[in-house]
């Protein structure tokens, strides 16, 4: 479990200190460590240490950072070792431009494809199974970018909700099954890719809409652009533990509200 946050501001406010509150609001989600990523003159910036988002981030230098667009992550280590390397997000400048990616999910495929990708000369630099997206990303030469990442996500298999930033847009991904909870928000001219709700109540944004399972969203200045995965299952397969256990009980998943959720299925199961 982890929670990823982004931000893209379609008249050109800095957003990092958006980004900085949203991760707050889904600390719940990851406590082992927090980082923000955005690209300036074409390169990759991140800042991400061990801790608590205020302990791993400063605000006030975030705040004075103008970038347009961002992500963040909170984390909460379930593949990969603990160490700052794997924390995220994380990213790379490669032939077809910079990018950096935050990932809430698992990868059951992730050890066959490091495997295959090592066959080919990648070299890995963490153990955690977001890189494997990013390696396979770099092992799509002679394509723009958004199609890189659409023939690596076709690849994998598992649980991901994932914000992704080139330079220019800011990507939302969710898995064919919907396992991992992304929704999208709106205030003024910016838009917001968040894993739960409450990062958007933070900072006083309208939820616009969940990010449908399959789908990847392009927010850019045009707006937002949704495609699709070509293979969808035949049905959804959100997991329990979001209304259980890992989400806050004023968020909203999938349409349902976290608490009403939970207090439904405790009345079931004081039937039972």
């Amino acid at each position: 479990m982890c929670g990823v946050f982004g931000a893209y501001s379609i008249n050109g406010a800095p957003v990092l200190e958006d980004v900085y509150l949203g991760l707050c609001a889904l600390q719940h989600r990851g406590q082992l460590s927090a980082g923000v990523a955005w690209i300036a003159e074409g390169n990759v910036n991140i800042k991400k240490g061990m801790g608590l988002v205020h302990e791993a981030l400063d605000q006030s230098c975030l705040s004075k950072i103008d970038a347009y667009t961002a992500i963040g992550h909170v984390r909460y280590a379930t593949a990969g070792s603990t160490r700052v390397d794997d924390c995220q997000p994380i990213g790379a400048n490669y032939s077809q431009g910079p990018v950096a990616i935050a990932h809430n999910g698992n990868l059951t495929n992730a050890q066959g494809l490091s495997s295959y990708l090592e066959n080919k000369g990648a070299i890995f630099h963490t153990s955690s199974d977001t890189e494997t997206i990013l390696q396979l990303m770099a092992h799509q030469p002679g394509v723009v970018q958004l199609e890189a990442l659409e023939r690596s996500l076709a690849k994998i298999q598992g649980a991901y909700s994932l914000a992704v930033l080139f330079e220019g847009c800011l990507i939302a991904a969710r898995d064919p099954w919907g396992f991992r909870p992304l929704i999208i928000g709106q205030k003024n001219e910016t838009i917001y890719v968040a894993s739960e709700s409450c990062a958007l109540d933070i900072l006083g944004a309208e939820i616009v809409r969940d990010v449908e399972p399959g789908e990847i969203l392009v927010i850019d200045r045009r707006g937002m652009i949704s495609r699709k995965l070509p293979v969808l299952p035949p049905k959804r397969c959100h997991c329990s533990f979001e209304y259980v256990y890992f989400a806050r009980p004023d968020s909203v998943i999938d349409g349902r509200s976290v608490y009403r959720a939970r207090k439904e299925l405790g009345v079931k199961l004081a039937d039972l």
